[in-house]
């Protein structure tokens, strides 16, 4: 099946933006890259500032796609809240944009993006109508943590807090955004948080 217009508008901008910055992207070429007409470009956007708006909806859906995805394997929480980290961070190191996104630093190159409440797309899965602020985006990923480590089928996550611990690890993925760790990685740093979570069993590696 053929990407529908939105869809290749969309990868067209995204395209552009890795080599110029945004306001030296133009909707003519977008639309061209495309290939579609600039109308369909202005029907779909209607702005420049609509096609931005779009653009940093799109990945920042694309990320919390991931965060379930980094979430879903297994039932022992630990390894899941480890792979949540290390994709938080990876994220952030290869999209600059989720990278603006996770710190709210928005430098020239990016388009700037009001941190209003993201729209839901037609499925009614981008953005859960939450903020494009940072601490919106740290809320919809811990309450996706609570909620998978809170499903049936997986293990007792051996803390009091489980919503405090997400939070907790949340913010440690953030900070190897801000600082990535360098010698120890995103997965070693969360891995010896998770243990003090649980002093009763320090010997578990998670």
């Amino acid at each position: 099946m053929m990407p529908a217009a939105r869809d290749l508008l969309l990868d067209a901008a995204y395209a552009a933006l890795t080599r110029r910055p945004w306001y030296a992207v133009r909707m003519v070429d977008v639309a061209a890259a495309a290939g579609v007409s600039r109308q369909t470009l202005h029907n779909e956007f209607g702005t420049k500032d609509g096609l931005a708006r779009a653009l940093v909806e799109r990945e920042a859906a694309a990320f919390l796609a991931g965060v379930d995805r980094a979430l879903a394997g297994g039932s022992d929480p630990h390894p899941r809240l480890t792979a949540l980290v290390e994709w938080i961070a990876a994220a952030a190191r290869d999209n600059a944009l989720v990278k603006a996104l996770l710190t709210g630093c928005w430098d020239a190159w990016l388009p700037r993006v009001e941190q209003a409440a993201a729209q839901p797309d037609a499925a009614g899965d981008r953005g859960d109508g939450r903020s494009l602020s940072p601490a919106g985006v740290l809320a919809q990923v811990r309450d996706r943590a609570v909620a998978a480590l809170s499903a049936p089928g997986t293990a007792e996550p051996d803390v009091v807090d489980l919503a405090g611990t997400c939070e907790l690890v949340v913010r440690l993925g953030l900070s190897c955004v801000a600082a990535p760790p360098g010698e120890h990685g995103a997965g070693d740093l969360v891995r010896a948080v998770l243990r003090r979570c649980r002093p009763d069993r320090a010997g578990h590696r998670g």
